[in-house]
């Protein structure tokens, strides 16, 4: 098993195939995967607050954050609007940015947000996390009040030190901690900030699980109970 530093340097991690080019709409964008419409989503909420902030984890090559940053231009909604994508490898797209959106390299598991967020999205990402339940508490926390996070999660990659999935148990954790989880589309969501524990301590990762339910080399992450 890796650790998080040994994991960050993985060729599995740095997967270039799933999330790169990934846009806001269509056969391959955020609605599909996800189940919601981003702009619909942010839209709403300019207009019904003075401001919403986006942040996209694992957001690629930020395609999607800065379709969404023109797409607001557009209509007129920048004012009040932030979007920040954070990705592990810095190979963001070129050209011009406009300024409410800020594409950042680092790891979602040291990363440390200046402020909370109305929307958090996760295309995928969480597949190549090591700590993926430690990264769960870390996004709670920096929701808004009625904040919405959500993402695609395989509860299969959770696994215990003998190496079988976590299983019912894990899913109703999940849940007692305010998280839904759509065992069949294979989402995890939540609505609003909250300090969250999980009842395991987290013992290290495997790069060579081999595919997961995307076809996609993936990380199987391991833990014992813990009081």
């Amino acid at each position: 098993m890796l650790d998080d530093d040994a994991l960050v340097s993985s060729s599995v991690v740095a997967n270039c195939m799933m999330n790169r080019e990934r846009s806001l709409s269509g056969s391959n964008g955020y609605g599909r995967e996800l189940g919601i419409d981003v702009m619909a989503e942010l839209s709403a909420r300019v207009r019904a607050s003075t401001s919403v902030r986006w942040l996209d984890v694992c957001c690629g090559s930020g395609r999607a954050p800065v379709e969404a940053a023109r797409l607001l231009a557009d209509r007129g909604l920048t004012a009040h609007a932030e979007i920040t994508g954070l990705d592990l490898v810095d190979h963001f797209v070129s050209g011009s940015r406009p300024p409410l959106l800020r594409l950042i390299s680092g790891s979602v598991a040291d990363w440390i947000p200046d402020g909370r967020f109305d929307l958090i999205t996760c295309v995928h990402g969480l597949h190549y996390v090591g700590d993926k339940l430690g990264v769960l508490s870390r996004i709670a926390s920096w929701l808004t009040g009625d904040g919405l996070f959500i993402a695609n999660f395989d509860a299969r990659s959770v696994r215990r030190a003998d190496g079988t999935p976590a299983g019912r148990r894990l899913t109703t954790q999940l849940r007692a901690q305010g998280f839904a989880y759509d065992s069949a589309r294979r989402r995890i969501s939540r609505r609003g900030c909250a300090q969250t524990r999980f009842p395991y301590r987290y013992l290290g990762a495997d790069d060579q699980a081999g595919p997961n339910y995307t076809g996609q080399p993936a990380v199987n992450s391991f833990y014992e109970p813990h009081p």
